[in-house]
């Protein structure tokens, strides 16, 4: 089986209140997308304005990143907020980071 690239990552909205999870083997390009759906009501991440990047991590294999992203999906919030804390504690905007 090939190597590639894939990403969990969660995003959040400028105000930090509202937290996306999601899946993706362009890291760098959906956050442009979510960047660039902001304020369209046809996705959750656009509605909320889910964009900033404060979490993400790497899987070798798609299915192992589509299986953490739905055990994350169904943790509760503060179970989120811990595993952003652990990457990042200062809730620090990383979308410039994964730019280069």
């Amino acid at each position: 089986m090939p190597d590639f690239a894939f990403y969990v990552y969660i995003t959040t909205n400028p105000e930090k209140h509202v937290l996306y999870t999601g899946v993706t083997n362009d890291l760098v390009r959906r956050m442009q997308e979510h960047y660039d759906a902001r304020g369209k009501d046809d996705t959750f991440a656009g509605k909320y304005f889910c964009y900033n990047l404060v979490y993400w991590e790497f899987h070798k294999y798609i299915r192992n990143a589509i299986d953490r992203e739905k055990e994350i999906k169904g943790w509760r919030r503060a179970k989120k907020i811990a595993l952003i804390e652990s990457f990042n504690p200062e809730w620090l905007f990383l979308n410039g980071e994964i730019q280069g």
